[in-house]
C-alpha cells in the first residue's frame, strides 16, 4: 500500500476511519469510495471568511456523475452524457432583456479578475471571472492558463462582425450559454458553471459574451 502523507492519516483518525479500511485486501466499491470521501472532507474543511465548509455538500448529479467517471478513470458512457447536457441546458438562464451583448471593457476587466470567493475575500469583494487562468484572449498577453482553448479571435473566427445580424444570432446564444452553463455543451466541462452557480451575475456574463464577440474588443484583434 502506497505510503498515506500525514494530513490525509490525520484526517482519516478524526473521520474515525482505520487504515485498514483502505488497504488492499479488497478493492472498494463507489459507494464505499463516496462515504469516505465524505468523511474525509467533513474532518478536513471548516468555515474560513466567507467560505462556508456546507458549499463542499452542495453538489448534484451532473458533478456526482462527473466525478464518479474521473474516478474510475474512463469518460462517461455518450447516454449518460448526453441526458446531463440536456438538463443543464434547459437550466440556463438567458438575459432577462433579451440583451446578449454588453460592454468589452467591462468584460476584459471581469476575465481579468482572480478575486472573490475564497477566504480572504469579502462580501464587499468584486467577483471575476478568472478566465485568464484557463484561457489566452489577447495577442498581447504573456500569461495565461491552457486548460482551455485560446480565445484569441474568438468572434472574427465565428464570423461576428456585426453581432446584431440575425445570422449569428446562434453563436450569440451559443457563448452567453457555454458562459453561463458550460457543462450544457460538454457534460464534464473543466470550465465552471459561473452563472449556474451564481458566481457572475447576468449583467456579468452579458459583459463577457461583449469582450468575446464585439469586434472592437482586443480578443478580436
Amino acid at each position: 500500500m502506497k505510503k498515506i502523507n500525514s494530513k490525509l492519516r490525520t484526517a482519516l483518525a478524526a473521520a474515525g476511519i482505520s487504515l485498514l479500511a483502505v488497504g488492499c485486501a479488497s478493492v472498494p466499491s463507489m459507494a464505499d469510495l463516496n462515504v469516505l470521501t465524505q468523511k474525509i472532507v467533513a474532518a478536513s474543511f471548516r468555515d474560513e471568511g466567507m467560505v462556508k465548509a456546507s458549499l463542499l455538500a452542495n453538489t448534484d448529479e451532473t458533478n456526482k456523475a462527473c466525478s464518479e467517471a474521473d474516478a474510475m478513470g474512463k469518460p462517461l458512457d455518450e447516454k449518460t452524457a448526453k441526458v446531463i447536457e440536456e438538463i443543464n441546458l434547459k437550466a440556463i438562464k438567458w438575459p432577462s432583456d433579451s440583451k446578449f451583448i454588453g460592454d468589452w471593457k467591462e468584460g476584459e476587466k471581469i476575465a481579468q479578475n482572480g478575486r472573490g470567493l475564497t477566504f480572504t475575500d469579502d462580501e464587499k469583494t468584486v467577483i471575476g471571472g478568472n478566465c485568464y487562468n484557463c484561457h489566452q484572449m489577447d495577442k498581447k498577453e504573456i500569461s495565461y492558463g491552457t486548460i482551455g482553448p485560446s480565445l484569441h479571435n474568438y468572434g472574427k473566427i465565428r464570423g461576428v462582425t456585426d453581432p446584431s445580424n440575425p445570422e449569428v444570432k446562434l453563436i450569440v446564444e451559443y457563448t452567453w450559454g457555454k458562459i453561463w452553463n458550460s457543462k450544457a455543451y460538454n457534460a464534464c466541462s473543466n470550465m465552471p458553471r459561473v452563472g449556474h452557480n451564481g458566481i457572475l451575475s447576468e449583467v456579468q456574463v452579458r459583459h463577457l459574451v461583449g469582450l468575446l464577440l464585439d469586434p472592437k474588443s482586443p480578443v478580436n484583434q
